[in-house]
């Protein structure tokens, strides 16, 4: 089939609704997909692998029992979800050579991207706060930070996720799309679906802003008032040793709470713009792909015991305690 042919919007007059959009993908060279199969494949095997790797370590590893790698632990299996929801799909468009999909499944996949990525966002808070708990109320953890404050802190995050997606979800099933339904990217979003609607979408991206304050507002304003209380109690130990040892506790935090709150603060707050360009396509590449696949590698470069852990799920030799 000639790639011009997939950008044929489907036929419609003013008002009809469209029933699938055509996702155009990473590349329009046909002669580029099979690399570019390969080369996702590749990342989607590796990332589900290095998440699946850190579950097993936090599992086997007793020392890794703690609030800190529960919520990693957690993480993990939403950075899985994350990738799955976009990724998989991009595959088999690339295998069949079928770009299209359905207005519904458009929609399903927004909701479960949303859904997650919400998640991240909030355990990425729960981990800054235990961060703050451990170093600055060192005497009072263990009682602030129980299995039953923990398990509470997932399911608020879960809940306020799904209420931020389906709240977007909702929102935007009630505009209206009669063409043209070619969608620049390789994933269904916000901001490419607005671009393709008849209706007006101020209102959805009032929406989107507002919510996206608050939703994503308050976690990293959450983050970075626990993070200044904790380099404010770092501060105070008069050991560069000291200091250096406690910090080190933070980094790996920091480091992804930076990748993924840069990635999506750009990717949002473009949505004025005339035309999305390739960049949106490589802004959705480092939140669907590069984010997940670097959390593993970030949060066990510089720690022994998840090191060990990964080691003894690799060649085999743990022991659940």
């Amino acid at each position: 089939m000639p790639y011009q042919e997939l950008m044929q919007p489907e036929p419609g007059a003013n008002g009809t609704a469209i029933t699938e959009f055509i996702l155009l993908g990473l590349v329009e060279t046909p002669e580029l997909w099979p690399f570019v199969f390969v080369l996702f494949l590749f990342a989607y095997l590796v990332t589900v692998g290095g998440n699946m790797s850190i579950l097993s370590a936090i599992l086997v590893e007793p020392k890794l029992h703690t609030p800190m790698y529960f919520f990693l632990g957690n993480l993990s299996v939403v950075d899985i979800g994350c990738i799955t929801v976009t990724v998989p799909s991009m595959l088999v468009r690339l295998l069949t050579h079928k770009h299209a999909v359905s207005y519904g499944a458009c929609l399903t996949q927004l909701f479960f991207f949303h859904l997650l990525v919400g998640v991240d966002c909030f355990l990425l808070t729960a981990m800054a706060y235990d961060r703050f708990l451990a170093i600055c109320r060192p005497l009072t953890y263990s009682t602030r930070m129980s299995q039953m404050v923990q398990s509470i802190l997932v399911a608020v995050s879960w809940a306020c996720a799904f209420t931020n997606a389906l709240t977007h979800t909702v929102a935007i099933s009630t505009l209206n799309f009669c063409g043209p339904n070619v969608i620049n990217h390789f994933y269904c979003d916000l901001p490419q679906l607005f671009q393709l609607s008849c209706s007006s979408t101020q209102l959805n991206e009032q929406l989107l802003f507002a919510v996206g304050f608050l939703m994503a507002g308050t976690p990293m304003a959450l983050i970075v008032t626990s993070y200044a209380h904790v380099a404010a109690a770092v501060l105070r130990i008069r050991s560069v040793e000291g200091r250096k040892k406690t910090f080190s506790t933070c980094g790996s935090h920091l480091t992804v709470v930076a990748l993924f709150y840069g990635s999506g603060i750009f990717n949002y707050m473009r949505l004025g713009s005339a035309k999305l360009s390739d960049k949106d396509k490589a802004v959705g590449i480092f939140n669907t792909i590069i984010n997940p696949m670097l959390n593993p590698v970030i949060y066990s470069l510089r720690n022994p015991h998840v090191q060990s852990a990964l080691w003894r799920v690799i060649t085999g030799r743990w022991s659940l305690t």
